[in-house]
């Protein structure tokens, strides 16, 4: 096996501790040769899709690749930013102000962020890392809800990259966080100010991404994870459990996946007389396609057309500080054990408190 070319090594050298936000990834631009590239990586995960490789490797090759890349890359258009993908954007901030936060608390670490799929991906961050001296390295999936297809993909990209380094940093990994008290009083804020400034709906409907159902039977958590953060969600907002409903979105291929489906069941609630509703996607951290596009147009659009009168998305955590405090007290709570604080490092500190505000980090 061939190891990469290894950065020079002092013996004795301090540790330094790196923590590296990892999300599912994204286009480099919306086009149809740039969102190829990423489908034949994303698709290409038997993570993601568990049919025998050679059957697949046809259908994707031979079918996916030469269709769904025109029409995704339409979709992504109309979600871009000036500054690229909202996932990629969402995920920098993140980072950043992950970074400002911890150094508010005295923990001198570098933070950087990855895509499973796409750029930057993690060898690369990681190669980057160990150029830099890192010796200690957290891994955060920006997934709450564990998933095999999507939590155990990134631990997957570390350990290919593991392979071919000759002297690995000591390593840590975040599984999950899907019952974690911040997380969970992130996300009721996040729906308290909505309905502070827009009044309250008749339904909350809580959409996740979807998996297939077999993953469920072969054991995959990841359902009833979803279920379990709805369920602390609603009691955290107050709603009794006629007011809420749990869905699944993004569904791809004829296989039976977790159901309820987002844009059925609304659907079937403005057929069925329900005027308004309010959407959150807590599952994804960051704003994306999924969420911008398949729920705050296509679902949004369903619904209108069915019958509802009002719907109303209610953004992702994004930058939010209350979900950034909490993603630091995730990540502090993991750091036990290295010494990462440096208390007596004043322009360290400024340097970092600074760099938060200047992200539009408020306390």
């Amino acid at each position: 096996m061939a190891f990469h070319k290894e950065p020079p090594f002092s013996h004795g050298q301090a540790a330094r501790t790196a923590i590296v936000l990892c999300n599912l990834g994204t286009p480099d631009e919306p086009t149809a040769p740039a969102v190829r590239r990423y489908l034949a990586e994303f698709l290409g995960d038997h993570r993601v899709v568990e049919i025998p490789k050679p059957i697949w490797w046809l259908i994707l090759h031979g079918i996916i690749l030469r269709v769904r890349p025109k029409k995704s890359a339409a979709k992504y258009a109309t979600v871009w930013t000036p500054e690229g993908s909202p996932l990629k954007v969402w995920t920098d901030k993140q980072a950043t102000l992950l970074r400002g936060y911890l150094g508010e608390r005295g923990h001198q670490v570098t933070v950087r962020y990855a895509m499973r799929y796409g750029n930057p991906s993690i060898p690369a961050v990681l190669d980057e890392l160990k150029a830099q001296g890192m010796t200690r390295v957290l891994l955060v999936p920006a997934y709450p809800q564990y998933s095999g297809t999507t939590t155990a993909s990134v631990f997957d990209g570390v350990a290919l990259w593991g392979l071919k380094a000759r002297q690995l940093p000591e390593m840590r990994f975040i599984n999950r966080y899907h019952d974690d008290p911040g997380y969970i009083d992130a996300l009721a804020k996040k729906v308290q100010h909505h309905w502070l400034h827009h009044g309250q709906s008749e339904q909350l409907v809580m959409s996740f991404h979807g998996v297939p159902q077999r993953t469920l039977e072969l054991g995959d958590p990841y359902h009833c994870e979803c279920h379990k953060t709805g369920r602390l969600l609603a009691e955290k907002l107050g709603l009794s459990k006629d007011r809420y409903k749990v869905t699944f979105q993004s569904r791809f291929g004829k296989a039976k996946w977790l159901e309820p489906y987002t844009e059925p069941t609304l659907i079937a609630m403005g057929q069925q007389g329900v005027k308004s509703v309010d959407v959150v996607c807590p599952g994804f951290t960051s704003d994306c396609l999924e969420t911008l596009e398949e729920i705050n147009m296509e679902a949004r659009e369903a619904f209108l057309h069915a019958g509802g009168q009002q719907f109303s998305y209610i953004d992702c955590l994004n930058d939010s500080p209350d979900w950034i405090r909490a993603l630091t007290d995730l990540v502090e709570n993991h750091l036990q054990g290295w010494p990462t604080k440096q208390a007596d490092d004043p322009m360290a500190l400024n340097a970092s408190r600074e760099r938060a505000l200047a992200m539009g980090a408020k306390d």
